[in-house]
């Protein structure tokens, strides 16, 4: 008899595990010549060596299942002991699947474009209103990235643009500061990840999420870079962001033209991006409107009510510095 530590590396235990360990207890009943002990993210096996080859192989099957699942059922532990498939939860063009087990999908066609640009663009400019999922689709994109391991590293960024309340006002040091406006970002990685794992990437620097001004100096390579909010750039700042792109790396910039908090007298960075970059190949652009508002169905009449609403206010300028121009001729 030989012993041997088994370490889950890609898994939440408590998920694996299972509510009262009923996970465990399922895997100790369909091996029972071997004693099994599981303790934080070991699992600690004593037994015949031969069956113990064949539990350690099931045992990294299941952690793969659970990894990329998010969920371990008893269903999926039976198959693959058995040396069956699971059945295939994974309909055709799921992203990842939620932290509840939930298939993350496109909900929209223009989500399904962004999906199918990451794929074959290195850098995206996702451009939409409040609630068309640009920055949500833009970090499940990522998350599967980085569970595929095709890239060791996350990073995801805004620029800390103040809208009605200085910085300088709010409590506490420059991170709690600053966590506000990134805020976003931690709540759909919190859908995405287990809580215990999403800590372990951030503190291991795998996921970082900081303010544009952090990027500067760097160079950003085998990663998933995700500009949040870039429509509160400035030319320059939004130059460096593009310019620290380095070797397997992907970008995605997303924004939208009608939330710009930046004065009056600063150009957006991401208009004047588009409008140099537009001819740049290996570079692709997709637009999002209303029909890819997924948020509550207020949303998009909101959003509507206000372009109503701007172009009944630009169609007054225009007329009232017509008969300006009217005027001064007389």
């Amino acid at each position: 008899m030989i012993e041997k530590l088994i370490v889950l590396e890609e898994v939440d235990p408590v998920i694996f595990y299972g509510v009262n360990n009923a996970n465990m207890q399922l895997i100790k009943a369909l091996y029972p010549k071997l004693r099994i002990v599981a303790r934080g993210n070991v699992i600690k096996v004593l037994g015949d060596e031969e069956e113990m080859c064949a539990f350690e192989e099931n045992i990294l099957k299941l952690e793969r299942h659970c990894a990329e699942y998010n969920s371990l059922k008893e269903e999926a532990i039976i198959d693959i002991i058995k040396g069956n498939a699971p059945q295939a939860e994974k309909a055709g063009n799921v992203i990842v699947f939620s932290v509840t087990g939930k298939p993350i999908i496109p909900r929209s066609e223009n989500q399904q474009k962004l999906v199918e640009a990451f794929q074959k663009s290195d850098m995206v400019f996702a451009i939409g209103p409040a609630g068309s999922g640009k920055t949500y689709t833009a970090i499940a994109l990522a998350v599967r990235a980085l569970k595929n391991k095709e890239i060791k590293k996350i990073i995801l960024s805004r620029p800390a643009v103040e809208a009605g309340e200085k910085l300088g006002f709010l409590p506490g040091d420059m991170k709690e500061k600053i966590d506000p406006y990134l805020q976003p970002l931690y709540d759909a990685l919190q859908d995405m990840i287990p809580a215990a794992k999403l800590q372990e990437l951030m503190d291991t620097n795998v996921i970082q999420i900081a303010p544009l001004a952090f990027m500067r100096g760097r160079t950003l390579n085998d990663a998933v870079v995700i500009l949040d909010e870039a429509q509160n750039t400035t030319s320059a700042q939004i130059k460096m962001f593009l310019t620290r792109m380095g070797m397997n790396t992907k970008m995605i910039v997303t924004g939208d033209m009608t939330q710009i908090d930046l004065p009056a007298s600063q150009t957006s960075g991401l208009v004047q991006a588009l409008r140099i970059l537009k001819d740049v190949k290996g570079i692709s652009f997709i637009e999002l409107n209303q029909k890819d508002i997924v948020r509550h169905r207020l949303v998009t009449q909101i959003v509507s009510a206000y372009e109503r609403y701007d172009k009944e206010q630009k169609a007054e300028r225009e007329r009232r510095k017509e008969e300006q121009r009217i005027s001064q001729t007389n």
